[in-house]
């Protein structure tokens, strides 16, 4: 469900002094929340219309540097200012900040048009083709993560000292997945994220712990597909911020360790009609399959590689996938097997969906959606078939599609997609791809420990 505050309860709640802050945010590249946090009395008052921001936002990297060489924010062209028009329907408390409402924003052109490359304007662009084709997309995503012992502040500051982070240790002892002993000696921050969450609006379902030690899973309920982004990027703000609040801290990377398993986003996908009927469900199918998602799931699985951009936007995406830690290698698609790229769940039921699982937990979930939903929806649009499933383990299959091995690979097959081209629009693609490979670049050039530790003396 969308926010759970209306205007009018904000101005009660103002006004009862119950409310001073409100976080007005828009997504970046990244995925990330970015913003300001307005006098709740400002906001109620005007603030509420628009307010704005440097442009810059959509053409940085993680940390902020301004990249060279994007076509729509730049030097030569001022970095001028969008406009961020808060959408209402998203309007919430966050109970885990004292006083706090949040509500997301569109970031807006100077006349007021939708920004092409911002991430909602790029996800609302695929529901909309969706709904002229007579579908609502549903969506869903499980969320991975690691939750340490340590601060992110002692992390810090153990990094400045040793040029490295250090003593960095998870808050589990050994791998803790579905444990309920284990997983109780963490409710500190889970519990607290679970009420947080709901209070805020965000129907979750469950925790659990995962597949090493010290990963965690949050589950929150499926939704329309703009929900689901907007949950998903609200969720993890809140997992930092009390994860922080408790003197611990947490990453998403989607590797953090080699030794370790990956931290997955796993992407849950179905259409319903308008009128809210289950589109993918075929009773008569032997497998429960509509024509409707043969075609869907035989497009994504076309465009796997053009998309896998999308759902490992960085270097160190592409070590999650290896062999034995339930992280995918082959773009292949088979039915309750979690050795495949794409899933089919929920068989002969109205819950039959897709379960895309490429994505790690460090990706943007509005451009992961919109790539699967412009891939599935090319699919439907050409009537494409099907390929046979196939059963086993997918790690040891031959001759199949593999999901592409590095950055670099999956940067130039998104780079000359026709089909993302068609959908997304050149500027939005080329825009993504500019942004692949100044991750490349960047980590072309730096020395890593790996480097120095294996070479230093040897070579």
């Amino acid at each position: 469900m969308p926010g759970n505050m209306t205007f009018d309860a904000l101005k009660k709640a103002v006004k009862a002094g119950e409310i001073d802050t409100v976080l007005v945010a828009g997504v970046d590249m990244q995925g990330r929340l970015m913003g300001k946090r307005f006098h709740a009395q400002f906001f109620v008052d005007s603030g509420h219309a628009e307010t704005h921001c440097c442009d810059y936002l959509l053409a940085v990297d993680m940390e902020m540097t301004t990249v060279p060489g994007y076509k729509s924010s730049s030097w030569e062209r001022g970095y001028g200012d969008y406009v961020m028009r808060p959408d209402m329907a998203t309007l919430r408390p966050l109970p885990w900040l004292p006083g706090t409402a949040l509500v997301l924003c569109d970031l807006l052109d100077h006349h007021h048009h939708e920004v092409p490359q911002s991430p909602r304007a790029i996800l609302k662009r695929q529901i909309a083709r969706a709904e002229a084709m007579g579908f609502k997309a549903m969506m869903a995503t499980e969320l991975e993560f690691y939750l340490f012992e340590t601060s992110y502040n002692a992390l810090r500051d153990s990094q400045q000292a040793h040029g490295q982070i250090r003593d960095l240790k998870a808050i589990s002892a050994y791998n803790e997945d579905y444990h309920i002993f284990q997983t109780t000696k963490e409710e500190e921050v889970m519990r607290a994220l679970r009420n947080g969450l709901y209070a805020a609006g965000i129907p979750v379902e469950c925790s659990k712990g995962e597949a090493d030690a010290g990963q965690e899973e949050i589950n929150v309920k499926y939704s329309d597909a703009l929900d689901t982004a907007d949950n998903h990027a609200i969720t993890k703000t809140a997992v930092k911020d009390i994860a922080a609040s408790k003197g611990r801290s947490v990453t998403f990377m989607a590797k953090y360790d080699h030794r370790r398993a990956g931290s997955s986003s796993h992407v849950h996908q179905s259409l319903w009609t308008l009128d809210g009927k289950p589109a993918f469900r075929d009773a008569s199918d032997p497998h429960g399959m509509s024509a409707t998602m043969k075609h869907f799931l035989a497009g994504q699985l076309a465009h796997a590689g053009a998309i896998t951009a999308l759902l490992a936007p960085y270097i160190n995406s592409y070590k999650r996938f290896c062999i034995g830690m339930f992280a995918p290698t082959k773009a292949v698609w088979s039915r309750d097997n979690r050795t495949a790229g794409f899933r089919v769940c929920g068989e002969g039921t109205s819950a039959i969906r897709v379960e895309c699982r490429i994505g790690g937990a460090d990706l943007n979930p509005y451009l992961a959606m919109a790539g699967l939903l412009a891939a599935g929806l090319d699919g439907i649009e050409q009537k494409m078939e099907l390929e046979p499933e196939l059963r086993g383990d997918m790690y040891s299959a031959a001759g199949v599609r593999e999901i592409p091995k590095t950055l670099r690979e999956a940067a130039a097959m998104l780079h000359g997609s026709s089909m993302l081209r068609a959908a997304m629009g050149d500027d939005v693609i080329d825009h993504y791809h500019h942004a692949a490979l100044w991750e490349i670049q960047e980590q072309d050039r730096v020395v890593t420990d790996f480097e120095l530790s294996r070479l230093f003396e040897r070579a």
